[in-house]
């Protein structure tokens, strides 16, 4: 209820704003929601927002896949962890428009660069939050395990992962608010179709409620997955805290 009602009033500034500035500046929710219905009728809504959803998938799984894997290994072995550690610094400290003009220079104006750059500029984050969870593993269940000779999918599954899980809960949480930011300015820098091209052709056109008609949804969407996604995973892992008095 408390959601509902600061969503109400958000609007309602919103549209006292639209009053008081030139409409061409910030546009009323009304005419935002009429340019809305408009893109949608015409398929290129949903198709933008499909295609912009998809990378933000792809890129956020690979970069989740690696850094965990980076980061367990990192964690783990120190040598590795010293070897592996500028790298770490370096892709952690490299500015994220960098990436993306260096990806589309060296592989050309192409889906598998766009994919790459948003990766990258997560990969860093997940791996350093999966390190220090490795670091923090149990060193005595890690011995149950050698005595007991657990497959190794068995002690993944049951020992590392049920460790692991608050730490990819937090990579997860931010991981997911870093990408789908990125995507847009991937897009709209060499893309020809998503949320961030759209935006882009919006503003060269000057038009602001073009710009929020397709800014908005996909806000939604990725509030809606922090919602009943994000949130409920990171609820699950955390079960076993002792809740605060």
């Amino acid at each position: 209820m408390l959601r509902l009602a600061s969503l109400l009033l958000l609007i309602a500034i919103w549209q006292i704003a639209a009053i008081c500035v030139h409409s061409h500046v910030l546009p009323p929710p009304l005419a935002v929601v009429t340019t809305m219905a408009k893109e949608a009728q015409s398929g290129a809504l949903f198709f933008n927002l499909g295609i912009t959803l998809l990378r933000v998938i792809v890129s956020f799984l690979l970069a989740m896949i690696g850094g965990m894997i980076l980061g367990v290994f990192m964690g783990r072995n120190k040598t590795f962890d010293r070897l592996a550690d500028p790298w770490l610094v370096v892709l952690l400290n490299l500015p994220a428009l960098v990436i993306i003009v260096l990806a589309y220079i060296w592989i050309g104006l192409t889906e598998p660069a766009a994919i790459v750059a948003v990766a990258l500029n997560k990969l860093p984050n997940t791996t350093a939050t999966i390190r220090e969870g490795a670091r923090a593993l149990d060193n005595g269940l890690e011995e149950m395990a050698s005595v007991f000779a657990m497959p190794l999918r068995t002690r993944v599954q049951h020992v590392l992962l049920p460790q692991l899980a608050p730490y990819i809960a937090a990579a997860t949480r931010s991981g997911l608010s870093l990408v789908w930011k990125i995507v847009l300015v991937v897009e709209l820098l060499g893309r020809p179709n998503g949320v961030g091209f759209e935006i882009y052709t919006a503003f060269q056109l000057f038009d602001v409620k073009l710009l929020l008609a397709y800014a908005l949804p996909f806000i939604v969407i990725m509030l809606g997955i922090e919602t009943f996604v994000v949130q409920p995973f990171e609820r699950h892992v955390s079960r076993w805290r002792p809740k605060a008095a």
